[in-house]
């Protein structure tokens, strides 16, 4: 029986490549163009694995998978990101990520990057392996504000340019309740400003960096 995966990215042209590589080799239950469409294509197909990028529209693949984890899905999660972060992808693997490739090289290292994390390994790409490594045998910084799991979903919206109606709607909560958490990410951040929320929610992996 072939493996069941499934796909997240938000440019669709992607998608349809990946699709096309993969599907010889394994079954590709479900895509998905956003972060909370990939959550609930999760809970529906209940694949072994997904790939998905990081930045992601409505959520980021960081806490699409913190979601999959609190609802104790056991789909794998392979990051298939252009980010080289170092940061990024030890807070990747802390939350339980399996695989890490960056597009630039997924040519060449996606199909191992399957092929351990199905073995029950994990993959990092070998341009910050090292340095990944060592960044996880540290210990974890704990100067880092610490947002809830729903602030963050808040703040990614913010960071995206929705008003407090248009995230109450997506996240099925009153603007009057988006306004409370999004006074607590002020609160905990100090910053005021949509630009500078955008920015944070950049250097921290929630949307993509501005061009």
């Amino acid at each position: 029986m072939k493996y069941r995966i499934v796909l997240a990215d938000d440019h669709p042209i992607l998608l349809d490549g990946l699709r096309r590589i993969l599907e010889p080799d394994f079954t590709v239950v479900g895509t998905a163009t956003d972060g909370r469409q990939l959550v609930r294509v999760i809970e529906e197909m209940k694949p072994e694995l997904a790939i998905a990028d990081i930045s992601m529209p409505l959520l980021n693949g960081l806490d699409a998978l913190r979601q999959c984890k609190a609802a104790r899905l056991r789909t794998r999660f392979i990051f298939l990101t252009a980010n080289p972060d170092v940061g990024l992808a030890t807070e990747a693997f802390r939350l339980g990520a399996a695989g890490y490739v960056l597009k630039l090289a997924a040519g060449e290292e996606l199909a191992s990057a399957i092929k351990e994390v199905l073995a029950g390994r994990t993959y990092v790409t070998p341009r910050i392996a090292g340095e990944v490594m060592q960044s996880l045998m540290s210990p974890e910084a704990s100067s880092q504000v610490q947002l809830t799991i729903r602030e963050r979903e808040v703040l990614q919206l913010l960071a995206e340019g929705k008003t407090l109606k248009e995230i109450g709607a997506i996240l099925d909560m009153s603007p009057r309740t988006a306004e409370f958490h999004k006074n607590n990410i002020v609160a905990k951040t100090g910053l005021r400003t949509t630009a500078e929320l955008a920015r944070y929610a950049a250097r921290h992996g929630l949307v993509s960096s501005p061009e």
